[in-house]
């Protein structure tokens, strides 16, 4: 795996990708199931 790419995001493309995220992750809790992935790429993001 050893791909880390940096990429150089805007303020508003950052936020669309977080609100993406914070509607697949709202998704997930909705079907019981883990959010462990989700919430450790939103915290990088928002980081």
């Amino acid at each position: 795996m050893g791909h880390n790419k940096k990429y150089k995001l805007s303020y508003d493309e950052t936020r669309i990708i977080i609100m993406s995220l914070l509607e697949l992750r709202n998704k997930l809790v909705d079907e019981g199931n883990y959010t462990d992935a989700i919430d450790d790429i939103i915290a990088k993001l928002a980081a």
